[in-house]
């Protein structure tokens, strides 16, 4: 029998891409919600997918057991993969601000042996995107969601020198 007649290919191919990616849970919450009756709980997650080389995308998911809402938040950020441009060195090649709602994330690159010097939501992401070395500070909510998505945002505004040198007509020696 050829592999083509074998209908497991495709689901191999998906656990093979599944496993390439490594999964981080930012936030897990218990929702309440009041019904004639009483009190319905349900659960609610955000989690970070990345595979540690500049890939990385988030998901939220609510179901009614706490490992649903985790497998539906993780197959919704793996839907939305982005590629984030970082520096061999594994940090940002520049300072950026990202900004969501009222929540500010300020992210710096650092010297290689500095760490990931950030809290919570944003250090989370740097695990999973692979960033070895950065400072961040977030300003203004605290909440993680408004974070991660300020994180992100900020993460897929970076430059790389070469686009710039390039969209500028220039050498990447003469910008500097």
């Amino acid at each position: 029998m050829s592999d083509f007649n074998n209908k497991n290919i495709g689901t191999e191919l998906i656990e093979e891409l599944n496993d390439s990616y490594n999964d981080k849970l930012i936030k897990i919450s218990r929702v309440a919600k009041v019904v004639k009756g009483g009190r319905r709980f349900s659960f609610s997650a955000l989690v970070a997918v990345g595979d540690k080389n500049g890939k990385i995308g988030i998901g939220f998911g609510k179901a009614n057991e706490v490992a649903d809402a985790i497998v539906k938040a993780s197959n919704d950020a793996k839907k939305n993969i982005n590629k984030i441009n970082l520096t061999k060195k594994r940090t940002i090649p520049h300072e950026i601000i990202g900004e969501f709602k009222s929540s500010k994330v300020i992210m710096m690159p650092a010297a290689p042996g500095t760490g990931v010097i950030a809290g919570g939501a944003v250090r989370s992401i740097m695990e999973v995107l692979g960033v070895t070395d950065i400072l961040a500070k977030v300003m203004g909510s605290k909440n993680q969601m408004n974070v991660t998505k300020a994180t992100i945002n900020a993460l897929l505004s970076l430059k790389d020198i070469k686009e710039v040198a390039k969209r500028r007509g220039k050498k990447i020696t003469d910008l500097f």
